[in-house]
């Protein structure tokens, strides 16, 4: 039956323990917490391992990731699943809302409205995607994020609104 398909692939996928961060995410600053994430003193989120992005920057309402895809993100189609570069687009903008938040405040994506401009595959290199802050109120956090190619093409682009959960002190 799967003549011709040649030899099955595999991916390792290895992370540690999440709790690490949400005790750190306790303690820090929004903006602290992801600098210590960008310095190596944080582990990444198990998403992170599991994707293969990387938080290269984070500060004063803006996040940058990187992430080179492999075919296991691949669609039927043969390019890049939507739905990663959806998901780049989301961490970027909500860790972009994140640096604005105390110790112990939380957020999560109320709605995302991505519009995916360019097919990405393989052969295109890594992926950057910014995030940056359109406007955080009490409640509510916007942003916007911004994916390019390695050669600048602009391959995809969102606005979200994430909820904030802030401390009861705060």
């Amino acid at each position: 039956m799967n003549e011709g398909w040649g030899p099955e692939r595999t991916k390792e996928v290895c992370w540690h323990d999440p709790h690490v961060l949400a005790e750190a995410a306790q303690r820090l600053s929004g903006s602290d917490f992801l600098a210590e994430m960008v310095a190596g003193r944080l582990p990444a989120p198990p998403i992170a391992a599991l994707l293969g992005m990387r938080l290269v920057s984070a500060g004063d309402g803006e996040a940058v990731f990187s992430c080179l895809p492999d075919e296991s993100v691949y669609n039927v189609i043969g390019m890049v699943h939507g739905g990663w570069l959806c998901t780049l687009l989301d961490s970027a903008a909500g860790c972009a809302v994140h640096t604005t938040l105390p110790a112990g405040a939380g957020y999560s994506s109320i709605e995302i409205k991505v519009s995916f401009l360019k097919a990405i595959r393989l052969g295109d290199g890594p992926i950057e995607v910014s995030g940056r802050v359109l406007r955080v109120g009490r409640q509510i956090g916007f942003a916007e994020g911004l994916a390019r190619a390695a050669n600048g093409d602009l391959v995809g682009q969102a606005t979200t609104s994430v909820a904030i959960r802030r401390p009861p002190s705060a």
